[in-house]
This record gives structure tokens, sequence and C-alpha cells, in this order.
């Protein structure tokens, strides 16, 4: 067993280029759902560490810091493809599983149920060396 990242995305790859609160109040109730479907069943199996949407990237700030003088924050990332990482889930489970768990979230519906197809990576965390190790 290991720790991954399910890091969604939600773009032109996607199978839907409408932003969700463009699409009609029972398909958002039904991809909502979905996704909270998702969580319990993970939940279940003990499998599920976290889960969060993310707010879009025109919140989002970039720090830069160097270590000398202040930090400069910039609005953004602004993806010039129009991607965005929309959200995460983090499982504990075998790398089949976390394969078989981001298929299935890839398939979340869509404006009219239609599966989204949404690109889902799929990342085992890893474990830092002790300092001593190095």
């Amino acid at each position: 067993m290991a720790k991954f990242l399910l890091l969604t995305n939600y773009g032109p790859a996607a199978n839907c280029d409408i932003p969700i609160d463009q699409w009609d109040h029972q398909d958002i109730a039904a991809h909502i759902q979905f996704q909270q479907d998702l969580g319990k069943e993970l939940t279940e199996n003990g499998e599920l560490v976290d889960a969060q949407g993310l707010a879009g990237p025109e919140l989002a700030k970039t720090v830069t810091f160097t270590g000398e003088g202040a930090p400069v924050v910039t609005d953004g990332p602004f993806p010039e493809s129009k991607e965005l990482l929309a959200g995460y889930w983090m499982v504990d489970t075998t790398l089949e599983r976390a394969l078989e768990i981001a298929a299935k979230a890839s398939a979340a519906p869509g404006p009219k149920g239609v599966p989204m197809g949404i690109p889902v990576e799929v990342r085992e965390l890893m474990s830092a060396p002790a300092a001593s190790d190095v």
C-alpha cells in the first residue's frame, strides 16, 4: 500500500469546454452527487485520505522567494492552454486500485450526463529520507 495523489484537470482535454457554473442545475447536481458517492465509496473502503476541489486560477497566487528581500506574489497561474487543476483525491491503496479510482473519477458526468473523460494524473507520494541518510 502507498499513498497516491490523483490530480483532476479540467480543460480542452476533458469532454466538456463549458465552465461548470454555466451547466444546467440538474447537471451540476449530478456531477456533485457523483463526486460525493465516490468519496463515500473510498471512505467505506478505508482508502480515502483527503479530497478537495480547488478554486479557479483567477483566485490563485504564485509566490517566489530567493531568501533575500521580500517575496514576490503575483496573480495566477493563468495557463495558456486553458487547462487547470480542478481538484484532487489522495488515496492510500495499491497502484492498480489508484488507477481504477482515477478511471472512475475521469468518467464523472458532465452536461446531459455525458462522461467527461477528465484527465487524471496519478502520482505516488514520496517519503523523504532522514537527513542522516543523505
